[in-house]
């Protein structure tokens, strides 16, 4: 039973105190909790987090699964942003580190 337990919380959500801050950190005005940075941070750290799991599990194929429709959403929402105010992809880029 034990660790049926361990596993579930390998896939939990992101920590409220961790979500917060990433919010606060990439938010453009008080209370902004959608636009395009903050999603796209939300799910870099949600992509971290899966990234981990899955080097310890290789062979968990719906996280794959997850992690590859989590990519895929964030390269939309970059393009997005990419193409309506360049300044603030830039911006997004270079903060969370990712290559362009």
């Amino acid at each position: 039973m034990a660790s049926k337990l361990f596993r579930r919380k390998e896939k939990m959500p992101l920590d409220p105190k961790i979500k917060q801050q990433i919010i606060k950190d990439f938010a453009t005005k008080s209370g902004d909790t959608g636009s395009p940075e903050v999603q796209v941070a939300l799910l870099s750290e949600q992509i971290k987090n899966l990234t981990d799991h899955l080097k310890e599990h290789p062979h968990d194929i719906h996280s794959r699964r997850g992690l590859l429709s989590m990519v895929n959403k964030r390269r939309r929402l970059l393009q997005y942003l990419f193409k309506k105010e360049t300044d603030r992809y830039t911006v997004v880029i270079e903060k969370l580190g990712l290559s362009k």
